[in-house]
């Protein structure tokens, strides 16, 4: 068979689509900024950093308040301190029992709000430019 015969398929076409990736949408800004480590990126990413701290700072201050203002109350009314619960003298109940599931509450809201500030920092990574 030869191009000639009647029977045979048109020659091949070659077909570039650079001018329809040329029309595409822009790559995401800040996205490529993170990646490219720019300026606006890393202020993106102090942000991120910022947010997370201050977090932290706000639930080790209620920390402090929560466990500190306790033995300042025994010291201020020692007649407290005198008081039983079951058995136990207040003190020892409050800060030695009672303490840790304070503490564990306390972790579990930092984690929970340390990953609502990631997924936050995720959505406006992810947000369209408009």
């Amino acid at each position: 068979m030869t191009a000639d015969d009647p029977g045979t398929a048109p020659p091949r076409t070659r077909v570039v689509l650079g001018e329809a990736a040329a029309r595409r949408r822009p790559a995401d800004r800040a996205r490529a900024d993170l990646a490219e480590q720019t300026p606006v990126g890393e202020a993106l990413v102090k942000g991120l950093v910022r947010a997370q701290l201050a977090l932290a700072l706000r639930l080790a201050l209620v920390v402090v308040t929560g466990l500190g203002a306790l033995p300042l109350l025994f010291a201020v009314a020692p007649g407290v301190a005198e008081v039983k619960v079951f058995g136990v003298y207040l003190p020892w109940l409050l800060l030695g029992g009672l303490s840790f599931p304070f503490l564990i509450g306390v972790g579990w809201a930092y984690v929970r709000w340390a990953e609502r500030n990631e997924q936050d920092f995720i959505a406006l990574i992810r947000r369209p430019e408009a």
